[in-house]
């Protein structure tokens, strides 16, 4: 299966085992819950989507690479202890508590989280002192003397033989004991996942032309040469960096994430060529309503892995503003929560405004330190709070100017500050929408029904921004080209089109 398929088996899974009966046991007891275990090659998303599905759960994530661990970090160390038996004294051999367990307890702890995950990367490539363990870890969920807390579900992975030397086989008794998800590479369901990342549109054009580019591990005369989804997401953040500080993305660059020598040398022609077009389409003006007819006609009569590059350029231009819309609304959610406890507490005559704000605050400082820490909050969710602290921060101004207001004037006028926010969301949205409307509206002029359209709505069905922008602030132009669009039998001809396409590089 791939990525997306296995995040919803564990997502699910794990549901099932958090079920608890009427006296609050959970239904399934520990012992019986079998570990998940994703068996897949490096470099697809293992770890990743743990980190959502501990964010959509809302629990917590404690994550251990095995390889790093030896027997006695892993069981503990031992201890003499003297114990009385019928009236003889033994010393007894004793262990400390798991590095792995305690961190565990630890998670608990600091962040107040009785439920989470426990996620065990590369299982199968334990140390030969640690293997005899696994088995009893495996079934009852024990390192030495300590058992995983209650409410904390073992989720482990591990690679193929085929591309790790130091994988030990496991045998029937062990694979009987594990809930088995064997995950492979897919580019569609990554897809989905990059549009989220905001992967650059250079990767994400290229990969719709070359989607057998996008995983690929290979055994030359010079060695093991690779490519893998990790390699595409991290080439994607330094590439956004290097374009902000205007340093030169070369071959060079890319083959330290690519280590493939052909794919990287193609892909390194590709993006000078995107960055070509992108100078060229003048994106800008497109979104502004305002293109240029030399660019329309250019783009009219362009062969199809240019329109297709104009189509990516158009693509990101229009997620970013859509994104931008989706984070404020995330922003305004946070800050009405704190507001509503805000105005409960100034409807007491004794509390003080600055103080219910700066308490607000510290929530909010906790929630991101906690969240991080738990792995619960993602980028998103971090900014938004991050941005309702700089909110709330700047609404401490109204009583610091306003000292002799009473509780009721203080929240009005502080209310009247969240109202100027959500007017300003409201006209933010507005421009964005008028702007998805001229990448449509440049579509139709200049692709008519072609491919291109089926491309552009695709896109902005499985974008996580655009899905959520267009069904909160609707798009005529996108619902009306989704009805006309017949997809299915349009989407296999455009894929058959793509995949016979060899770019000139």
């Amino acid at each position: 299966m791939n990525i997306k398929e296995a995040k919803e088996q564990i997502h699910n899974a794990i549901r099932a085992y958090f079920t608890k009966d009427a006296f609050g046991n959970y239904l399934i007891p520990i012992e019986r819950q079998r570990p998940i275990f994703m068996m897949g090659p490096p470099g697809i998303g293992k770890t990743a989507i743990m980190e959502q599905v501990a964010a959509e759960l809302g629990v917590g994530l404690v994550s251990y690479s095995m390889t790093h661990h030896t027997r006695q970090s892993a069981l503990g160390l031992p201890f003499i202890e003297k114990k009385n038996y019928g009236g003889v004294e033994y010393s007894v051999s004793e262990y400390t508590m798991s590095e792995i367990i305690a961190s565990v307890y630890d998670m608990m702890e600091q962040t107040g989280l009785k439920e989470g995950i426990l996620f065990l990367d590369e299982i199968n490539c334990v140390s030969e002192t640690l293997a005899p363990s696994m088995l009893q870890f495996l079934q009852y969920k024990i390192f030495g003397r300590h058992r995983v807390p209650s409410g904390w579900i073992v989720v482990t992975a591990g690679n193929p033989p085929e591309y790790n030397n130091s994988v030990r086989e496991f045998d029937i008794v062990t694979w009987d004991r594990l809930k088995r998800i064997d995950v492979e590479p897919d580019f569609e369901a990554w897809k989905e996942y990059a549009y989220r990342k905001s992967t650059h549109a250079s990767i994400m054009t290229y990969l719709d032309i070359k989607k057998n580019d996008f995983y690929k591990i290979e055994t030359t005369v010079d060695g093991k040469s690779f490519v893998t989804a990790r390699g595409w997401s991290d080439l994607s953040d330094m590439i956004r960096l290097y374009e902000q500080h205007n340093l030169p993305v070369n071959e060079k660059l890319i083959a330290q994430y690519l280590q493939n020598k052909k794919i990287a040398k193609e892909f390194a022609i590709y993006y000078d060529l995107f960055v070509k077009y992108k100078s060229d389409y003048q994106v800008d003006k497109i979104l502004a309503g305002k293109t240029p007819e030399e660019i329309k006609t250019r783009a009219a009569g362009a062969k199809f892995d240019e329109r297709l590059a104009v189509v990516g350029l158009l693509l990101d231009a229009i997620m970013a503003e859509l994104k931008k819309v989706v984070l404020t609304e995330m922003t305004l959610t946070e800050l009405t929560a704190a507001l509503k406890t805000v105005h409960l507490e100034l409807n007491h005559s004794k509390a003080d405004a600055d103080e219910s704000l700066r308490k607000q605050i510290a929530l909010l400082q906790k929630k991101i330190k906690n969240g991080k820490l738990a792995s619960t909050l993602s980028a998103d969710e971090e900014y938004a709070c991050h941005s309702a602290i700089a909110g709330l921060e700047k609404m401490r101004s109204v009583p610091a100017n306003n000292p002799h207001a009473t509780n009721a004037e203080m929240f009005k006028l502080i209310k009247a500050e969240f109202t100027k926010s959500t007017k300003a969301l409201m006209k933010q949205a507005a421009e964005a929408k008028k702007k998805l409307s001229n990448v449509f509206k440049f579509c139709e002029e200049v692709f008519a029904e072609g491919q291109e359209m089926l491309i552009l709505v695709t896109e902005l069905t499985i974008s996580y921004y655009s899905a959520r922008f267009i069904s909160r602030y609707r798009c005529e132009e996108y619902f009306a080209h989704n009805k006309e669009l017949l997809f299915y039998e349009r989407q296999k001809a455009i894929i058959r089109e793509i995949e016979a396409l060899d770019l000139e590089i």
